[in-house]
């Protein structure tokens, strides 16, 4: 299909989306609207859930298979919104709207580049597009769950905002609980083991612990306390004070391994992790679409910030239209101008890569 129109009717779908809102596990409705889009240019579809999926009119189960992928969650609006963040608002070259940025400029842009290569013959990958759900809460019902059903996936395209630039690398991250025990006490007693007083240390201890190897991409594990709680009433010394610690993994760990070290390290009673399955994710800077995105003046970096391609195994490019600071922010807007060079982008790079 020729790249204006569907880049017009993309530009529509996303304030559609815009107007529906779709929190976390609640993305009935913008499912609906991702359904009519391959109903309308006659492409087969699937749905399992609230993510909707296809394949490429020519899929060869000889071949490799390419993702492209994005969301259509989003969080809940921030409370600094002056706009209605479920209206679909245009100034100039911006569009204002919750899930404009993050990421519906990039969910769009990827279904019109899918449905560009929908019915070409002869392309040296196979494509899958998943437009998924849960993303924004890792949910156990977004492209984790889908893993098993689609097509074994060879590589893939994540669509989140990087200014169209190639994101080779992101962290992972695990959430730890931790405890650090005393001796509870009335507070008019002597205590030389009141577990406020121990936590000073720990704190110490998590601020000045560095993680050992470093990555190219990605820089040094950033391990962060974010939360404490202790004490019920102001005259008893608590048993023990809970810290959470926010963990960002470079991709010289494995999840596993930061459970592991600071298990053993860690100057706390108890250390436990949430979860090991949010991974750090990475792909060969010599993979043809690093390459191809280099020869077409696209820059690599490695990003701090999470996405769904923490629950993929395979390689992974985060590549899309829009700025990830804008993320989450009050008033989020895309402009258009960065979806119509995304697809742009999208379809030259895949034209390059799979043609």
């Amino acid at each position: 299909m020729e790249i204006k129109k569907l880049t017009e009717d993309a530009i529509q779908l996303l304030k559609n989306l815009i107007e529906t809102p779709s929190f976390s596990s609640e993305e009935e409705n913008t499912a609906l609207l991702i359904e009519d889009w391959f109903t309308k240019n006659q492409i087969p579809f699937q749905r399992t859930k609230n993510n909707v999926w296809a394949t490429n009119k020519y899929f060869d189960e000889s071949k490799p298979t390419l993702l492209l992928n994005s969301h259509h969650d989003t969080v809940k609006p921030n409370s600094a919104y002056t706009n209605d963040p479920f209206k679909a608002i245009v100034d100039g070259d911006k569009l204002y709207g919750l899930g404009s940025n993050d990421a519906g400029g990039c969910l769009v842009s990827l279904i019109a580049t899918f449905t560009h290569f929908y019915a070409l013959e002869n392309l040296k990958y196979n494509l899958v597009i998943v437009a998924s759900a849960e993303e924004e809460s890792s949910g156990q019902n977004g492209l984790n769950s889908m893993l098993p059903i689609i097509p074994h996936i060879d590589v893939a395209i994540v669509g989140e905002p990087t200014l169209m630039n190639l994101a080779v690398a992101e962290k992972g991250l695990v959430v730890f609980d931790a405890v650090v025990a005393g001796t509870p006490t009335h507070a008019a007693h002597p205590n030389n083991n009141n577990s406020i007083y121990n936590t000073i240390e720990v704190l110490q201890w998590f601020k000045d612990f560095k993680f050992e190897k470093s990555s190219e991409a990605l820089g040094d594990v950033k391990m962060t306390v974010t939360q404490i709680n202790a004490g019920k009433q102001h005259n008893v010394v608590p048993a023990h004070v809970d810290l959470v610690i926010d963990v960002r993994v470079n991709d010289a760990y494995s999840n596993q391994e930061i459970a592991d070290i600071l298990q053993k390290e860690a100057p706390c009673t108890k250390i436990t992790p949430r979860s090991l399955r949010l991974n750090s994710s990475c792909i060969d800077t010599n993979h043809d679409l690093v390459k191809a995105g280099i020869e077409m003046g696209r820059t690599t970096y490695g990003s701090p910030t999470l996405s769904d391609q923490s629950v993929l195994s395979c390689q992974s490019l985060k590549l899309g239209p829009g700025d990830s600071t804008r993320s989450h922010s009050a008033n989020e807007f895309i402009y258009i101008s960065e979806i119509e060079e995304g697809i742009k982008i999208y379809v030259e790079l895949l034209n390059r890569v799979i043609v």
